[in-house]
């Protein structure tokens, strides 16, 4: 499986600006003129909306245009398609399957984080990178897993005051 560049830069631009215009949607209930005290409150997303779908526009029309009539660098086109460029693949199966190697763990660490608590799903998703897809050994990995939960937990807890999604585990022994 294959997919080309010019797929994923139209399937970019129409992502963006529905966003762009989810936002300018969302503005316009908010009041998006300027009343007596000023600007409404939907006066600046509308506008970063607005600015959203046009970028979204233009990735669109940057997007057909280098690929609607390109020529190569001699200029003439034999026949019927002998001009256009060939699309350059944006990503073939090999990589694609590396990059959902690469995202799975990440969408599972998500998911486990919100049941488990955020250190918990944080060490798992470290031991199991560095284990499974590193190599490392498995000594190394748990170590490694434990020495980033214990630094998160004095940055976020005690320095910052942060509390952070703690989970049933770390309650069970008490830490709060």
């Amino acid at each position: 499986m294959e997919i080309s560049r010019k797929t994923m830069e139209v399937a970019t631009a129409v992502l963006t600006g529905s966003v762009g215009a989810l936002i300018c949607y969302g503005s316009t209930e908010n009041g998006i003129g300027w009343g007596p005290g000023g600007p409404e409150p939907g006066y600046f997303p509308f506008g970063i909306g607005c600015l959203i779908l046009i970028g979204s526009l233009a990735t669109l029309v940057q997007t057909f245009w280098k690929h609607a009539g390109a020529h190569p660098a001699g200029g003439h086109s034999a026949g019927a398609g002998a001009g256009a460029v060939p699309e350059e693949p944006f990503i073939d199966g090999t990589r694609l399957r590396l990059l959902v190697a690469f995202v799975l763990p990440i969408v599972a660490m998500t998911a486990l984080s919100a049941w488990l608590g955020l250190y918990i799903g944080m060490g798992l998703y470290i031991f199991y990178t560095m284990r499974v897809s590193a190599g490392f050994r498995t000594l190394t990995s748990l170590a490694a897993a434990l020495l980033v939960i214990a630094v998160n937990f004095v940055v976020f807890e005690k320095l910052f005051m942060v509390p952070l999604l703690k989970g049933p585990i770390l309650e069970y022994f008490g830490i709060y």
